[in-house]
């Protein structure tokens, strides 16, 4: 559970709006997965916030360009994906409904490797993950270190045996 408070104006007075335990989604298909959507903005946001939760009834958890949304992930250890009983079409599936947009961003031969048309904050904010690039590079990352993932071809990976919490704010951008 992601406790999520958040503010806005009434009658021109600061205010808590709404004070909420999000539970996101825990992936039956790839056990310790977990993805919960925050907030989002459109480039139509405006302020003050009045109400409304901007992540409810989303076409995409991708944003659209000067969008933003913000979610926490949850990776369970690699080895959960590498098990026997490990069905990766039924991970697609589930992907697929619910994060659209963003699974279709996935390359489909299951590497994890993906490429999003935003600039995106990593804050790593337990366990361990391993930044993988395209042409080889890895970085391993730990608590509070934070990756600022300019819109390139990458992969997480878990190398552990325990899960990891990201925190990511993805900004759409324009890509040349």
């Amino acid at each position: 559970m992601v406790r999520r408070v958040v503010t806005g104006q009434v009658e021109g007075k600061s205010v808590v709006l709404s004070d909420s335990d999000e539970a996101g989604h825990a992936f039956a298909a790839v056990r310790g997965f977990k993805t919960t959507q925050i907030w989002a903005t459109s480039p139509e946001t405006v302020l003050p916030h009045a109400g409304g939760d901007p992540v409810q009834g989303q076409v995409t958890v991708m944003p659209a360009l000067n969008g933003t949304r913000f979610m926490i992930v949850q990776f369970p250890p690699d080895a959960v994906m590498s098990a026997a009983d490990f069905d990766g079409a039924a991970a697609g599936a589930e992907y697929a409904a619910v994060l659209p947009g963003l699974a279709e961003c996935f390359e489909p031969n299951g590497s994890g490797f993906h490429v999003t048309d935003s600039v995106d904050y990593d804050i790593v904010l337990s366990g361990e993950l391993t930044l993988e690039l395209d042409d080889g590079e890895q970085r391993d990352l730990k608590a509070g270190d934070i990756v600022i993932q300019n819109g390139t071809r990458h992969a997480w990976r878990n190398k552990s045996t325990r899960p990891a919490v990201m925190a990511s704010v993805l900004i759409g951008t324009k890509r040349n």
